[in-house]
């Protein structure tokens, strides 16, 4: 079950926690708890294929706080295993601008940690202009390679200084997942593993059309934009995902 009792299911291995759009900006806006952080993982194809060939990675996802339907598949594997009313995925981009939107009326306060420097100042600024009025109250670009002990100590500093509320984590499958798992541990904030989404909504991109990403066609999408940086993630880890279903029969759980 979700923080909000509705049904959980289990695919590959990996705990899923559907819910509609509007509930999952709901869940990310109110944590159960402000005194302790959250860990919020949005899962498609690809993120169940990596969980299936590292145990650790399973692990660290079923520990934690919401796994988000974020591929269509997830979507008709829930409701042909009798979970009804979800409309749709939960889509990172999509989750990031609503939870934004809603989050004005209450002072949410934002962090943006992730992509290239210009990437995460044109999301902000994007941000702003869309929505006047939300409080972005830290952006930050990281290294692209593992943080030190010293760093990752200087990063919680700075995330609970600020005072965020949610912070947003856009720096790639799985490694975004496990910087949610552990900071969530060290500042109560709401960790969300968005990738993709801060270069969509800086612009660097352009997302596949609707009627792609409505019948689950977004990675061929992507795949024709990026072939040389995708292929393996699409071509091999989607082969691996189906049989990963075939191999363990979706099902509903109980959290």
């Amino acid at each position: 079950m979700t923080e909000d009792g509705l049904t959980s299911f289990e695919c590959c291995g990996v705990r899923i926690d559907p819910m509609r759009m509007d509930q999952a900006i709901d869940a990310v806006l109110n944590p159960p708890d402000h005194s302790v952080g959250r860990s919020v993982h949005l899962c498609n194809a690809y993120t169940l294929s990596l969980a299936g060939g590292d145990a650790t990675y399973l692990r660290m996802l079923n520990d934690g706080d919401l796994n988000l339907p974020d591929g269509m598949p997830l979507i008709w594997i829930a409701e042909r295993i009798g979970i009804t009313g979800l409309e749709g995925r939960v889509y990172g981009p999509d989750l990031t601008l609503g939870v934004f939107d809603k989050g004005r009326s209450r002072g949410t306060r934002h962090y943006l940690y992730g992509a290239a420097p210009e990437t995460v100042a044109k999301m902000a600024a994007e941000l702003e202009r869309r929505y006047p009025g939300v409080e972005i109250v830290g952006i930050e670009s990281p290294p692209f390679r593992p943080l030190t002990e010293d760093e990752e100590r200087d990063v919680a500093r700075r995330i609970t200084q600020s005072g965020a509320d949610v912070v947003w984590v856009g720096i790639g499958t799985p490694r975004q997942d496990w910087f949610c798992d552990t900071f969530a541990r060290r500042v109560p904030a709401t960790f969300v593993a968005v990738g993709a989404a801060f270069d969509f909504i800086a612009g660097e991109k352009k997302q596949a059309p609707s009627w792609m990403q409505e019948h689950g066609l977004e990675w061929a999408y992507r795949l024709i934009t990026e072939p040389r940086r995708l292929a393996s993630r699409y071509l091999v880890h989607n082969a691996r995902f189906i049989a990963g279903v075939v191999r363990a029969r979706p099902h509903i759980v109980e959290r």
